[in-house]
């Protein structure tokens, strides 16, 4: 395996830290891009890589971006310093989502209350985004909509209501904001229709309970749906059925999946066999894990499972057949390439060192290839467009 490291500008290595802005520290990793030959390379069709946001623990400002080139097979972790030298920031602390829309890459970076948007052709800065507590975005015509915890970083019972705040992205302003449940979290749009889960965690124990439902013409909520506590994920899939996460509340209630479906926005049916932390739809194929913690046990409890969305019957119960989950100490992000079908599983481990991630063949459950990551590997994102500065990352190699 090829192994290089790409030291941006010596110069600024003298920059007085008094420049710099709090989301880049003066620890040595970020200031190197790093990249290493782990597969194969390949033509692919349509997908030509990945961009995976690093989370990093709350607090320590170590949020990474990493990418994944399938032509060199070459893994590229922390590319952002690298890629802008001259942004007097990195990512921040705690990257909660990542999606690209159009040319543009979207990082939403909850703790620091911004979204870094960068061009998907170079990763190069482009704009910043500030919003309070911000969690998840998705994407409708010409507008990113928000999730927003709206308030301060911390557990209180009287933590303010949620929003989800639109934004123009043709020019990044802020243009309207919508009142939901408390601390929302994932979001799917069907039609003209905005689905939000509402978790209320800051409330503990007096979780929320609701999906809010907008309709995105008038951007006004028109209903709540009541589920179950401590809603999280959200994932539609091909029949107009929404699966919607539980994660319980860590005691005597665990994390289930429930099905609503969208035609009448009503829950249609709940499956207590199926504890769900994150989840990914390929095809039919809903692949779930979970890791429950539990505060009366304190240990965690590790599923994998394959539910299958047509037939609304669970078809697996490992979805990882070498082995290879014996290893995953604490899995924390999941997806599935649209192209070749194969599958990501990544390991937060302790949450303060570096994790890997992990590729499966879809069709036989066994790894193809392994790398390290940086600190809690969380989010991906497949893009079209093959990264163009390769070149200023493969230097000195």
């Amino acid at each position: 395996m090829k192994k290089y490291r790409l030291l941006y500008g010596l110069l600024f290595l003298f920059i007085p830290v008094l420049l710099l802005n709090s989301c880049r520290g003066d620890d040595e990793y970020l200031l190197w891009a790093e990249g290493e030959q782990i597969a194969p390379g390949q033509q692919t069709e349509s997908i030509k890589g990945f961009f995976l946001l690093n989370e990093a623990n709350m607090g320590s400002n170590k949020s990474t971006l990493d990418y994944f080139d399938y032509e060199s097979g070459t893994y590229y972790r922390n590319i952002f310093p690298t890629v802008n030298p001259n942004i007097p920031h990195n990512l921040g602390d705690v990257g909660n989502d990542i999606q690209i829309y159009g040319d543009k890459l979207y990082a939403v970076i909850n703790c620091s209350h911004l979204i870094e948007v960068m061009d998907v052709h170079t990763a190069e800065h482009l704009h910043t985004i500030n919003i309070t507590n911000c969690r998840y975005i998705v994407f409708k015509d010409k507008y990113a909509y928000v999730s927003s915890y709206n308030g301060p970083v911390k557990i209180d019972q009287n933590a303010p209501i949620g929003t989800v705040v639109k934004v123009d992205t043709t020019d990044m302003s802020i243009v309207g904001s919508c009142t939901v449940g408390y601390q929302p979290d994932e979001m799917v749009i069907k039609g003209n229709k905005l689905y939000v889960a509402n978790s209320g965690g800051y409330r503990v124990p007096y979780y929320d309970r609701t999906v809010s439902v907008i309709d995105l013409v008038t951007f006004t909520e028109t209903k709540k749906i009541d589920v179950a506590i401590n809603l999280h994920r959200l994932e539609l899939d091909n029949y107009g059925n929404l699966y919607v996460s539980s994660r319980g509340d860590y005691k005597t209630t665990g994390s289930k999946t429930f099905i609503i479906d969208t035609n009448t926005d009503k829950v249609i049916e709940e499956l207590p066999l199926l504890p769900n932390s994150n989840m990914a739809l390929s095809g039919d194929s809903l692949y779930v894990y979970s890791v429950e913690w539990s505060h009366i046990t304190q240990r965690n409890t590790i599923t994998y499972a394959i539910y299958d969305t047509k037939l609304r019957r669970t078809v697996s119960r490992n979805f990882i057949t070498d082995g290879t989950e014996k290893k995953i100490k604490i899995p924390y992000g999941i997806a599935i390439n649209p192209e070749t079908k194969e599958f990501f599983t990544t390991d937060a481990k302790d949450y303060v060192t570096p994790g890997t991630l992990y590729c499966f063949d879809q069709r036989t459950g066994k790894k193809k290839w392994s790398v390290v990551t940086g600190d809690i590997p969380a989010h991906i994102v497949f893009t079209t467009k093959r990264l163009q500065n390769l070149d200023l990352l493969s230097k000195n190699k």
